[in-house]
């Protein structure tokens, strides 16, 4: 009978260490899947701001492009010479501020 006795006792001590070790496990994985959730969150915002830099950027780009096109005309040209070399056509009147 003593045999027996010790046999369930190390039967219910073995299935303890496996409650706690199982237990022990679930804590570890829990905690970690907090952290990854967090860090997840913090991806999606670092997305969302990386989505409207990409999108200025493209609209910069097309006022870029569009200014580039501006600067292939005549009428550029003709700003800048009036502008920074002050040239003008020999049948313009220039009115000038006091």
């Amino acid at each position: 009978m003593n045999r027996r006795y010790n046999g369930r006792k190390a039967n219910q001590t073995g299935k303890m260490c496996v409650t706690l070790i199982v237990l022990a496990m679930i804590g570890v994985m829990s905690v970690q899947i907090v952290k990854l959730y967090k860090k997840d969150q913090q991806f999606i915002a670092q997305e969302a701001v990386l989505q409207k830099q990409k999108e200025a950027e493209l609209v910069r780009q097309k006022e870029i492009e569009e200014y580039e096109a501006y600067t292939q005309t005549q009428e550029f040209i003709e700003d800048t010479a009036k502008s920074k070399l002050g040239l003008v056509y020999k049948d313009e009147i220039i009115f000038k501020e006091k």
